[in-house]
């Protein structure tokens, strides 16, 4: 630890003092009877984290999505996680191009901005004008990223531990090989940019959504150069009508969830700033860092289980639980697991116009999300399958989107449009490894 800059250093000390803080009281809490304020602890925590930004802050967001992975107030806090991190500036911009682009980086460019257009967890980007004329996103990564993500991913694993010794609804060992896994991903701007070309691909006869361009030959594993998409954020939406708004959700919902029925394929980031809306109600889909690939036989494994819900059948769903990865499935595991499914799958089963969330307060999601977590913790706690982690995410970002919308739709009809008229083939699916 002595050999790492002391700005590494002094980032590791606050996280492990959030955790050691956090460990402490729980066992005062569980062992002694000492009161804990959740609501107090969850709000410090949380700003240690949105302090620190990058990957961090990420895993904090990704956990806020997994039901009894930690406590609701906790999940209630991390969800406000914005990631937006104060900008570099012009020098360190300069010197990072350099060391990307060469010497001659500015050679290579009609302009480039040095002033941060906008700023994220793990890079920022800055406008650029290309020498044919193009107008650039150019996404540059922060130093040293990947050791930060290392010693991140330590304190999730030690974080993650504590949840389960103290809370023991979920086994947390694949959730934290998944989470690890993407966040390593998402430091290698090649692997992006295929991840870009592959929605390209899937989108090329679709007017309602817009997929940027990939400048490869000003790109590299730590500098993405994209075409800009104008575009306005969906915050500024509160002024158009219910009808644009509801014809935005359409938009969104097709576009997340095609690339997933159609070709295996997810966006594990629906954060508000990964997309904008164009005055015609079609949508920019931005940021492809994050993203899941899934076999044909686990996409499958979804519609199964919206099938044994719809038709009510315990032994389908024992079935596409399996399918699904879940195992040792008692009688009592099921019915817990159902009541997750219900409240995943709800909008989707009921066949007429309505919001994605009967409760807008969320009163009665909560009070499912505590039933489930205090079941599955009398039961000794479930191993949640790995790709559980991103579907999750998916359908609760999504799902936030269209409550801030006011949105309604026939959720049951969009989503029986795709599933009927998918060509999935275990072929066509790039398969995670």
């Amino acid at each position: 630890m002595s050999n790492e800059p002391p700005s590494r250093f002094k980032r590791y000390s606050k996280i492990s003092g959030a955790l050691s803080g956090a460990a402490t009281r729980y066992v005062g809490e569980r062992f002694f009877g000492i009161s804990i304020d959740h609501d107090s602890q969850a709000q410090t925590f949380t700003r240690v984290m949105g302090n620190l930004k990058g990957p961090i802050m990420k895993i904090a967001q990704f956990l806020a999505t997994v039901p009894g992975a930690i406590p609701e107030e906790y999940a209630e806090e991390f969800q406000q996680l914005q990631s937006e991190a104060p900008a570099m500036g012009g020098y360190f911009v300069r010197r990072r191009l350099q060391g990307e682009l060469g010497a001659d980086w500015h050679e290579k460019f009609l302009s480039f901005d040095e002033k941060t257009a906008a700023a994220a967890s793990l890079g920022q980007v800055h406008r650029a004008v290309s020498p044919e004329g193009d107008l650039l996103a150019c996404k540059l990564q922060y130093p040293d990223m990947a050791s930060v993500i290392e010693s991140d991913i330590k304190q999730l694993k030690l974080g993650l531990k504590l949840y389960e010794s103290t809370l023991g609804a979920l086994k947390t060992e694949e959730l934290f090989i998944e989470i690890s896994d993407r966040l390593k991903e998402e430091v290698d701007y090649r692997l992006e940019a295929k991840n870009i070309l592959y929605f390209q691909d899937i989108f090329k006869d679709d007017p309602s959504v817009h997929i940027p361009k990939v400048y490869s030959e000003l790109s590299t594993g730590r500098l993405l150069t994209l075409s800009w998409l104008e575009g306005r954020s969906l915050r500024n939406l509160e002024n158009h009508s219910q009808d644009f708004k509801n014809r935005i959700a359409k938009t969104l919902f097709e576009a997340w969830y095609k690339p997933l029925y159609h070709h295996g394929v997810i966006h594990g980031d629906p954060h508000m700033g990964n997309y904008t809306f164009r005055d015609d109600a079609s949508l920019n889909l931005l940021d492809f860092g994050c993203v899941r690939y899934f076999h044909a036989s686990f996409v499958e494994s979804i519609i199964d289980l919206y099938r044994a819900l719809e038709n009510n059948s315990e032994t389908d769903l024992v079935a596409a639980y399996e399918s699904w990865g879940f195992t040792n499935l008692s009688k009592e595991l099921v019915e817990a697991l159902t009541l997750w499914a219900k409240m995943l799958y709800d909008p989707l089963l009921e066949n007429r116009v309505r919001p994605i969330k009967q409760d807008i307060s969320g009163v009665e999601g909560r009070e499912i999300a505590a039933r489930v977590h205090a079941e599955l913790r009398r039961l000794g706690g479930v191993t949640p399958p790995r790709e559980f982690v991103f579907l999750d995410r998916a359908a609760v970002g999504i799902g936030a989107v269209f409550m801030r919308l006011g949105a309604e739709q026939n959720w049951h009809r969009l989503f029986m449009e795709l599933i009927e008229g998918r060509t999935l083939s275990s072929e066509e699916t790039l398969a995670d490894s």
